[in-house]
């Protein structure tokens, strides 16, 4: 947020030689922004960018504080003429007068400290010169003498107040509450305002909402010419709830910009103290009641140790401790113990909510040191060694990326979350997935078991812009764990939308690559997306399963709406990196000739390419290799390669081996 306050303004509290000019430049090296100082009559116009955990810089009275801390590094005096905060409180209050107030307020969660008081004025009037003319260059418009005491006490001390015309409160009751649904407000700008629900709200005695709190009064307590007794009421509101109903309802005022930050209920006392003062200087005010200050939980101040050796070793300067000390107190921080090496502080009320740990503490230190003044060394690199399986991972996941690549795919990355919709359209268990408890749309709601989703997701948006994809990831998988972190699985996941036997052909060619050679592919119904007839399951020896393929069940495609058939696979990936070699396994050069012959027969289920070449190798010793040649219909071509390592065959001594398959596989010689 942005604030503007003037020159002279900051001059009422703050007694420095430092110019405008000098005040920008010195604030913004080590405070808030100063974006910009204009030059207005005998006045400047200082806007601010305040920092949004800093909402007790957002004043005048805040800016000064800032440069009773900045200025002196700058060789620039900086004193305080006097502590707002400290000069008024509640026992200068004369409490009299016979009006009564009944206050109730429903819940410990609206509202944290409410102070009130009704006082007696002569007529309404306009407000002083001096402060028509500093709201004015603030852009605060100039209402009357009340009004603008109630905005003046805002911009002085980051307060908002509220003043209402007392007899309008009927039967002097107040009663703050959450509002329903629906509920209706006419506030001061002339708006009826429809209400969420769970809104703060104050009704008075018969039922009249009079305030949208936090961020605007209603219209029908609103303080005019005629009102003769006036009550001043200051709070501090639930943030969240001034937030979320600010943004619902869209009425973004000054007001709310501060309470939805967090307001400091200490300066509640001051601020109403100042605005009696106020009150009775200018419009002729008298107190006509009691005081009411409804405080349940009083702050407790807080503390922070920390030793000097610290800040050498977080920001990496050494800064003498009186240094240190004079930076802490001009902040407001009270010095509690000091033995020569630690430090404890007393945290002030109006910090509280940004300091809770020594690296905040040492923060603030090298703010007003200025991190200008600390030196730029770039640390010298050092090389941590990784462990050997994690190194092997990362080695490994950029050959597979390599070789996939090279086989014509593309790689895609998407996020580690998918929405509910795309798990349950997978036929997933979302309650198997971890839920985000804060995540920003439902859309990236749960954590993946599987990157197969995503996959067919890119497949679908990609659809259409070219005749063939051929798709892959490789990413981690989260899987629930009842009493710690998810398990987290390395997956290889390809998607493609040309046949089966090419996916199958990648799958092999990848691991003819690391040269895995002992691998089975046996057919499963192990995955619920795949056609029942069209999906295998992949097995090594030393691993287990590894992972699967097929093509995507008619009922999931159609979900998609693919136009045609797509077929995925998912392999684990640290199985399959146990079982990579970088180089293959020697096997001397046969120096004999190999005589190929084709051969073509009929498959079905039960006499699988896998069955064929199974039995093949089993009965002939001399064969050395087996390649499909073409499909047609059920039928399948396959070469026989034939070879010794001993001596030439003979085309006849190849063919006896081929007849000796065909009787193994059940073909008549």
């Amino acid at each position: 947020m942005n604030i503007k306050i003037t020159h002279n303004w900051l001059l009422e509290y703050l007694d420095t030689n430092a110019t405008p000019s000098e005040i920008q430049e010195y604030l913004s090296l080590c405070g808030p922004s100063v974006e910009r100082v204009e030059k207005v009559g005998n006045d400047y116009i200082y806007d601010i960018e305040i920092t949004s955990n800093r909402i007790d810089t957002a004043s005048v009275f805040g800016i000064a504080q800032e440069c009773l801390a900045i200025l002196p590094q700058f060789g620039k005096r900086a004193e305080l003429k006097y502590n707002p905060l400290t000069k008024y409180g509640f026992p200068s209050i004369q409490q009299q007068g016979d009006r009564t107030l009944k206050v109730k307020i429903e819940g410990n969660r609206l509202c944290s400290r409410f102070a009130a008081i009704v006082l007696k004025i002569d007529s309404v009037g306009k407000s002083p010169e001096f402060m028509r003319k500093r709201l004015e260059l603030v852009g605060i418009k100039s209402i009357n003498a009340v009004v603008d005491i109630s905005n003046y006490l805002m911009v002085s001390l980051g307060q908002p107040t509220h003043i209402f015309d007392f007899k309008k409160i009927l039967h002097g009751s107040m009663r703050m509450r959450e509002s329903l649904r629906g509920e209706k407000i006419q506030t001061l700008d002339e708006k009826e305002v429809v209400l969420p629900g769970r809104d703060i709200v104050i009704e008075d005695g018969s039922g009249k909402l009079i305030d949208l709190c936090g961020i605007m009064g209603g219209l029908h307590s609103s303080v005019t010419s005629k009102t003769k007794e006036i009550l001043l009421f200051v709070q501090t509101y639930n943030k969240e709830k001034i937030r979320r109903t600010s943004m619902m309802t869209g009425q973004r005022t000054i007001a709310a910009t501060y309470f939805e930050k967090g307001l400091d209920e200490e300066r509640v006392e001051p601020t109403l103290s100042f605005g009696v003062e106020l009150l009775k200087q200018f419009v002729n005010a008298s107190i006509a009641s009691v005081l009411y200050d409804i405080y349940p939980h009083p702050y407790k101040e807080g503390a922070v140790e920390f030793s000097l050796l610290d800040i050498e070793k977080i920001i990496g300067v050494s800064i003498e401790a009186k240094t240190s000390q004079r930076i802490l107190k001009s902040l407001g921080f009270g010095i509690e113990d000091s033995n020569g090496e630690t430090v404890r502080l007393r945290i002030p009320s109006y910090r509280r909510n940004d300091i809770d740990i020594k690296e905040d503490v040492i923060e603030e230190i090298a703010r007003i040191y200025g991190y200008q003044n600390i030196p730029c060394v770039i640390q010298s690199p050092s090389h941590i060694q990784q462990p050997l399986e994690t190194e092997r991972l990362f080695t490994y996941q950029q050959k597979i990326k390599y070789a996939l690549k090279h086989f014509g795919l593309h790689e895609s990355l998407n996020y580690s979350l998918v929405s509910k919709i795309l798990v349950e359209s997978m036929q997933g268990d979302i309650k198997k997935h971890l839920k985000l408890m804060n995540s920003i749309s439902e859309e990236i709601a749960y954590l993946r078991t599987s990157l197969l989703p995503s996959l067919i997701k890119n497949m679908k948006e990609n659809e259409g812009k070219r005749e063939e994809l051929r798709f892959f990831e490789i990413a981690k998988t989260y899987h629930p764990r009842a009493t710690d972190l998810p398990h987290e699985i390395y997956k290889l996941s390809i998607a493609v939308n040309t046949s089966f036997y090419d996916l199958k052909g990648i799958i092999e060619a990848l691991f003819r690559e690391f040269h895995i050679h002992n691998v089975e592919m046996k057919l499963e119904d192990a995955s619920p997306i795949l056609s029942t007839k069209t999906q295998l399951s992949i097995f090594a020896p030393e691993v287990g399963k590894l992972g699967l393929f097929g093509k995507l069940k008619p009922e999931t495609s159609s979900y998609f709406g693919f136009k045609k058939d797509v077929y995925v696979g998912e392999v684990d990936l640290l199985p399959f990196i146990k079982l990579c070699k970088i180089l293959p396994v020697y096997q001397q050069i046969n120096p004999y000739a190999t005589i190929k012959l084709d051969l073509t027969i009929p498959m079905n289920k039960q006499r699988t390419f896998a069955v064929i070449k199974d039995l093949s190798f089993k009965s002939s010793e001399l064969l050395t290799k087996l390649d499909v040649v073409s499909m047609y219909q059920d039928n399948i071509t396959l070469r026989f390669y034939f070879a010794s390592r001993e001596r030439n065959l003979t085309e006849g001594e190849a063919k006896g081996e081929l007849e000796k398959i065909k009787n193994i596989l059940g073909f008549k010689i």
